[in-house]
């Protein structure tokens, strides 16, 4: 069982966790994520690991409401344990210096982008954040991009926060002002998609991670099957992370309605 040391609300549905996994703490890599269950018989829910303290011994998750599951999750307080978290799971990030480093989030897509634009800066990269989401109350984790980051932008749809419009005008923005050697995009499928077909259209090289398909988290479902480059790769093994502009997002977008 790990212990949850301290909470934070983002929104009404989007908590933050700091949990006790010394071990997991010391080998995560950013892109890694864990399999986490509350109570026995519990869903797996598979999170990707937003920060990691080593000396703390604690890895930090963020977790949106969106069932049964992640409910009993995000109502858990300090104090309390979560049942399993088992990791760290899946291929981590590849990080080298590239030069400049456009990273895009959108939602609690953050969340997962905040140790890739941490890792980036830190192989020596100029890193340039852009923070979307519907509103104001759905930008998460701000500061701490802003620390790892060159420059923050900030777009909402409604034009609450910073500038009012879709992730795809920022892209455009930047590119139209300074050379982007590499992007990355995390977010809802949908803004993947259209993140990667601007990027496409610029001739940026692309990566996303698709960690939003993903049920079991070792493979054995089968439920997180997506075509990259025409062939069938499984999210939980073979990444989360891919090439954007090989990846079939209508055939993901329509296989995640699914889930509905």
């Amino acid at each position: 069982m790990n212990k949850i040391i301290s909470k934070e609300h983002f929104s009404d549905h989007v908590v933050k966790l700091v949990v006790e996994a010394p071990l997991i703490a010391k080998a995560r890599r950013a892109g890694h994520f864990v399999i986490v269950r509350t109570g026995e018989g519990g869903e797996r829910i598979p999170l990707t690991i937003s920060d990691a303290d080593t000396v703390a011994g604690t890895i930090t998750l963020v977790v949106q409401e969106v069932g049964v599951s992640t409910r009993k999750i995000c109502a858990l307080e300090p104090g309390e344990y979560l049942t399993d978290v088992v990791g760290p799971l899946g291929q981590a990030t590849h990080i080298e210096r590239v030069g400049t480093v456009l990273c895009c989030g959108g939602g609690v897509g953050v969340a997962p982008l905040l140790p890739i634009a941490k890792a980036m800066k830190e192989a020596g990269n100029r890193v340039i954040s852009i923070l979307a989401a519907r509103t104001k109350d759905l930008i998460i984790l701000r500061d701490e991009m802003a620390r790892w980051s060159d420059e923050v932008i900030i777009i909402t749809d409604d034009g609450s926060d910073g500038r009012k419009g879709l992730v795809t005008a920022g892209i455009e923005e930047v590119a139209a002002r300074e050379h982007i050697d590499l992007a990355v995009a995390i977010g809802p499928a949908v803004m993947m998609k259209f993140a990667a077909k601007t990027t496409a259209a610029l001739g940026i090289p692309t990566m996303c991670s698709l960690n939003t398909i993903m049920v079991d988290g070792t493979g054995m479902c089968g439920a997180c099957r997506v075509t990259v480059d025409g062939k069938t790769k499984f999210v939980c093994i073979d990444g989360p992370e891919f090439d954007a502009h090989k990846v079939d997002f209508d055939e993901m977008i329509m296989r995640l309605k699914s889930y509905n």
